[in-house]
C-alpha cells in the first residue's frame, strides 16, 4: 500500500498560522479569545487548502476536529461543541449542491450532455465563431443542473473542442495550435466562468456566497433571484466574450465544414435518444420549474411551496428509481461527498465567526479605514469589488477565496453604505469572473491549460482583458437590468 502522507511544509504553516492566534496575537479590543481562536483555525483551514497540505476535504475534516475537539463555540460544554462542529452538514444548500452533482453524472452516463454539445456545434460549426457559440449555448444550458464547473468544461466539453480542433489539424503545437484549438480553448474556458455566475447551482462554491449574505444581512437569496439577477448580463457576456476573443485573438482557420461534418457523424453514431436520456431531459426541466418556483405560481397552497433541495431530492428520487443512476453511481461520485465535506466545515466556522462577532468586527475595522477617504457608497463598492476580484492572483480556488474574503468584504461594503441584496450578488458573480485571470484559478483551468494549446502569457494576458471586459459587462448591463427589476 502506498501511503499518501500531508505535505509537511504547507501543512507545518498552516500550524504555526493557527498557533499564532492561540498563543501569540493577543486578541484585540472587543473579541471574545474563544473566537480569536475559532479564527486561528478558520485561518489554518485556508492555508492549508491553498497550500494543498491535504486533499480540501481532508483539510475541511480536521478544522472540524479542531472545533470540537477545542471547545471553541462552546467552551465546557464538549457534546454542543461538537455538535457545533457538524452543524453545517444540516445546511440545505450545501446538499442542494451535492445532489446536483449526482444529478449532473446523469448527463455524463447517459450520454446526453455530449448529445447536447455536438448538436450545437453541427448547428453553428461551419464557422470557427459559429463553433465558439455553439458550445457556449451548451455550456449555458448544461450549467443550471451541472455544479461541477470542472465536469461540465473539462469533462463534457473539453473532449469535443479538443475533437474539433484535432479534426481541422490544429494540434497543441506552436506550429498548428493557432489554427483553431488555442481560439477554441480560450473561448471555453471563458465561457465556462461566465456560466458559473449564472446559477447558485453552476459552480460549487456559490452556495457560500449565499450563505455569507444569509449571515451577514439577514438576506435568503433564493435560486430563482440569483438567476433571474444574472441572466441578462450573464447572457450578454456570453453573447460578446466570444466575438471580442475572435477579433484580438483570431483563429488563422475561419471556415469550418469539418467541424459540423464531424457533430453530424457523432450524432449518428450515438443513434436516437434513449430512453435514460429522455427521462434526463424530464428530470432537467422538472428541475427548473421547481427551483424557479413553478408550484407557487400554480398554487398559493403551503404545499406547493417547495424548497429547492426538495426539488434536487425529487429529481434523483427520479433517476434511482428510473434506474438511470444506481446508488453505485451515487458513491462513486467523489465530488459531491468531498463537496458536500468542505463546505459543511467552511460554512460551520464562517457561520461561528459571525455569531461570535469576528466579521462584524472585522467589517467595522476595515469601513473605518476607507471612510477616511471620504468616498461614496459606490465608489467605495466599486473599490472593494475591483480588491476582491484581482486578488484572486494570489488564489488557486474560487472556494478557498469566497471562503477567506466574501462575508468580510461584503459586510464592509454594506456597512459603507452599498444596497445589501444588490453589492452581495454583484459580490458574488465577481466570485466567479475573477477565476478568468489565471491558468490556476479554478479547477477548469489546469484541464484546459494543460494541453498547451494557449501559452502562459496569453492565457494571462487575454484573461485581464476578459476579467475587466466581464466587470464592465456585468456592471452596466446589471444596473440597467436591476432598474427594471425594481431592485434600485
Amino acid at each position: 500500500m502506498k501511503l499518501s502522507p500531508v505535505k509537511v511544509i504547507p501543512a507545518l504553516i498552516a500550524f504555526v498560522v493557527t498557533c499564532l492566534f492561540w498563543f501569540i496575537i493577543a486578541p484585540p479590543e472587543g473579541v471574545d479569545i474563544n473566537a480569536w481562536r475559532l479564527l486561528g483555525i478558520f485561518v489554518g483551514t485556508i492555508v492549508a487548502i491553498i497550500g494543498k497540505a491535504l486533499p480540501i476535504g481532508g483539510a475541511a475534516m480536521i478544522g472540524i476536529l479542531l472545533v470540537g475537539i477545542t471547545q471553541v463555540t462552546n467552551p465546557g460544554e464538549p457534546a454542543k461543541a461538537m455538535g457545533d462542529a457538524l452543524s453545517g452538514f444540516s445546511n440545505t444548500l450545501i446538499w442542494l449542491i451535492g445532489i446536483a452533482f449526482f444529478i449532473s453524472r446523469g448527463f455524463i452516463k447517459t450520454g446526453l450532455g455530449a448529445r447536447v454539445a455536438y448538436y450545437f456545434v453541427k448547428m453553428f460549426g461551419k464557422r470557427t465563431i459559429g463553433i465558439s457559440y455553439g458550445l457556449s449555448f451548451a455550456e449555458l444550458i448544461l450549467s443550471p443542473v451541472m455544479p461541477s464547473n470542472t465536469a461540465r468544461g473539462g469533462g463534457v466539453l473539453y473532449p469535443i473542442n479538443r475533437s474539433i480542433s484535432e479534426s481541422m489539424g490544429s494540434l497543441p503545437d506552436e506550429g498548428s495550435r493557432l489554427k483553431v484549438g488555442a481560439f477554441l480553448t480560450l473561448v471555453a474556458y471563458q465561457v465556462n466562468i461566465i456560466t458559473s455566475a449564472m446559477f447558485i447551482t453552476a459552480t460549487a462554491p456559490n452556495p457560500l456566497v449565499t450563505a455569507g449574505i444569509k449571515q451577514v444581512a439577514n438576506i435568503e437569496v433564493s435560486w430563482s433571484q440569483w438567476a433571474i439577477a444574472a441572466f441578462v448580463p450573464g447572457l450578454i457576456a456570453l453573447l460578446l466574450i466570444p466575438l471580442i476573443l475572435y477579433m484580438i485573438y483570431p483563429p488563422q482557420i475561419k471556415n469550418t465544414p469539418n467541424a459540423a461534418a464531424l457533430a453530424t457523424q457523432k450524432l449518428q453514431e450515438m443513434g436516437p435518444i434513449k430512453l435514460e436520456e429522455w427521462i434526463m431531459i424530464g428530470v432537467f426541466f422538472l428541475l427548473l420549474f421547481i427551483w424557479a418556483g413553478g408550484p407557487a405560481l400554480i398554487s398559493s397552497d403551503p404545499l406547493f411551496k417547495i424548497d429547492p433541495t426538495a426539488g434536487a431530492f425529487v429529481g434523483l428520487g427520479v433517476l434511482l428509481f428510473s434506474g438511470v443512476l444506481s446508488w453505485d453511481d451515487l458513491l462513486k461520485e467523489k465530488g459531491a461527498w468531498d463537496t458536500v465535506t468542505w463546505f459543511s466545515s467552511l460554512v460551520m466556522m464562517a457561520t461561528y465567526l459571525n455569531k461570535l462577532g469576528v466579521i462584524k468586527w472585522f467589517s467595522q475595522l476595515v469601513e473605518t479605514s476607507i471612510s477616511h477617504w471620504g468616498l461614496s457608497s459606490l465608489q467605495a463598492a466599486v473599490i472593494l469589488i475591483l480588491i476582491y476580484v484581482f486578488i484572486h492572483y494570489f488564489f488557486a480556488s474560487n472556494t478557498a477565496h469566497i471562503s477567506a474574503l466574501f462575508a468580510s468584504f461584503f459586510g464592509v461594503g454594506v456597512a459603507l453604505g452599498a444596497p445589501p441584496l444588490m453589492f452581495g450578488l454583484f459580490l458574488g458573480f465577481a466570485s466567479s469572473l475573477c477565476a478568468s485571470i489565471t491558468h490556476y484559478g479554478t479547477g477548469t483551468a489546469p484541464v484546459l491549460f494543460g494541453p498547451g494549446y494557449v501559452t502562459m502569457g496569453e492565457w494571462w494576458k487575454y484573461g485581464f482583458v476578459v476579467t475587466v471586459l466581464n466587470l464592465i459587462i456585468f456592471g452596466l448591463g446589471c444596473a440597467v437590468w436591476w432598474k427594471v427589476l425594481g431592485y434600485w
